[in-house]
């Protein structure tokens, strides 16, 4: 017999988009249940953000070191990679989820183990691992924040071949001795840097450049630190082939007829939101996009159905999910009270307005590429009259931060309202620079005002003093 539940929300997905949204909507007074099949706490945390930038930290702050006298001769030997998988089992919490779902429930939030299906309007059929089943009936609303899952690319031979994805690599019990990468994308590029200063031998493969996303000077300068420590990065380069080759070996056939032979083969091209298994098709829906709104509503559905993060297929950040999820934890509560209705304010309390204009996002290579808001393609395909400004990172607090310090930095600027509309950044530890490019952008800050914001000397900040003075203040 299966036991019914009731409760304001139902969130299927108890990643940190899930999280957030269900504890907004408690905080405005609704109850609400997070359905999770694997661990609390999502791929961030155990599998992605979280444990991969542990393995990155490591080998950034020995390269950091060996950049200045001092401290370079005070550093003897290679990264200790035994000791760099321990911090990164530390940062996943060994795969424990107890301390996440501590949290969920000192939120006040019910904790509901097991695969979630939408069965019916306002309606979600858990099924637990022991096959017993529960129906949850959402007085108000029912919220998909399942994530998203790998892109598996149709190579041939890749289904008889076994390979790993980017999970199966971050959570790795020892180092291989040589690593294959299909797909240079930011997890591609970032665990090939990762596991070639933990000891791998590494092969980077691109379809077309590395970091195709971000501007070419800025990939650029990635590649070439890859390539300088001894990363093979093959660009404009397609795969015909894969093959298991022995018993502990892949092999990798080139469309130049060329082969790659390696441990381990990991293929990091992509993923799609994971919407398969919900029962969407059934409430006519689509399994492969789910349109939403600001407030991440499927109005399609009516006015009970909302999909965020990965899920949703708009920004697939960590971030910008939770974003997305405190925005409609809001909308759903005020909704429930009565005190909102279809329509939100673009940059108010409900709408994610953000996710179209501000978009901060970070490639943790070393050196790093930060960059928020659009690119000047983007923007002139939008139709604004934009221009760039753009310059290497030369300055003074960049020469004391290491020596030969490479980087650069470009901004897109608005000509018609005279603001930035983005900014990208490249070089080490630019990430710390990239919250004041999201504000000038998110708060639309003229150029006349930004000119008043003195950077402090010497730190690398100072660029931004000369990109202003570049473009003409």
């Amino acid at each position: 017999m299966t036991e019914v539940k009731t409760a304001d929300v139902v969130v299927i997905g108890g990643g940190p988009v899930g999280e957030n949204v269900a504890d907004r909507a408690v905080r405005g007074g609704l109850t609400a249940v997070l359905v999770e099949s694997e661990l609390v706490g999502g791929e961030c945390s155990y599998w992605a953000c979280m444990p991969s930038k542990a393995l990155i930290r490591s080998g950034a702050a020995l390269s950091a070191a060996l950049s200045l006298p001092g401290a370079r001769e005070a550093v003897t030997g290679r990264l200790d990679a035994a000791q760099v998988l321990a911090r990164r089992d530390a940062m996943a919490a060994n795969w424990d989820d107890s301390g996440q779902a501590k949290w969920v429930a000192q939120q006040g939030i019910t904790l509901a183990r097991g695969h979630g299906r939408i069965s019916g309007e306002r309606e979600v059929e858990v099924t637990a691992l022991d096959g017993t089943v529960t129906t949850i009936q959402a007085r108000q609303a029912v919220v998909i924040a399942t994530g998203s899952v790998p892109v598996v690319p149709a190579i041939e031979g890749l289904d008889e071949t076994p390979f790993w994805g980017t999970r199966e690599l971050v959570s790795a019990e020892d180092v291989p001795e040589s690593i294959t990468v299909i797909g240079a994308g930011v997890a591609g590029t970032e665990l090939a840097q990762a596991f070639s200063r933990l000891g791998a031998k590494v092969t980077l493969i691109a379809r077309s450049g590395i970091l195709r996303e971000f501007p070419t000077p800025a990939a650029d300068i990635v590649k070439n630190a890859l390539e300088k420590e001894g990363v093979r990065v093959l660009t404009n380069t397609g795969v015909r082939t894969v093959a298991k080759n022995g018993e502990n070996a892949v092999s990798v056939t080139l469309d130049s007829g060329d082969t790659i032979e390696s441990e381990k083969l990991l293929v990091a091209t992509g993923r799609r939101p994971a919407l398969d298994g919900l029962g969407l098709e059934d409430l006519g829906l689509s399994a492969t996009g789910l349109p939403s709104d600001d407030t991440g509503r499927v109005r399609s559905a009516g006015d009970w159905l909302y999909v965020l993060g990965d899920a949703a297929d708009k920004v697939m950040l960590t971030h910008q999910g939770k974003y997305e999820a405190r925005a409609a934890g809001d909308a759903i509560a005020a909704r429930a009270a009565g005190t909102l209705g279809d329509a939100v304010e673009p940059w108010g309390r409900y709408a994610a307005t953000a996710n179209s204009y501000a978009v901060p996002q970070v490639v943790f290579t070393d050196p790093e590429i930060a960059m928020v808001g659009r690119t000047l393609e983007q923007a002139q395909k939008d139709g604004v009259n934009a221009s760039e400004v753009s310059l290497p990172i030369a300055v003074a607090g960049s020469a004391l931060h290491s020596e030969g310090y490479t980087g650069w930095a470009q901004m897109i600027v608005d000509e018609d309202r005279r603001v930035i509309i983005g900014a990208t950044l490249a070089g080490p530890d630019v990430a710390e620079m990239l919250h004041a490019a999201t504000i000038a952008i998110a708060g639309e800050v003229p150029l006349e005002r930004l000119w008043h914001a003195v950077p402090s000397f010497p730190t690398v900040s100072e660029v931004w003093l000369r990109l202003l003075e570049q473009y003409g203040l």
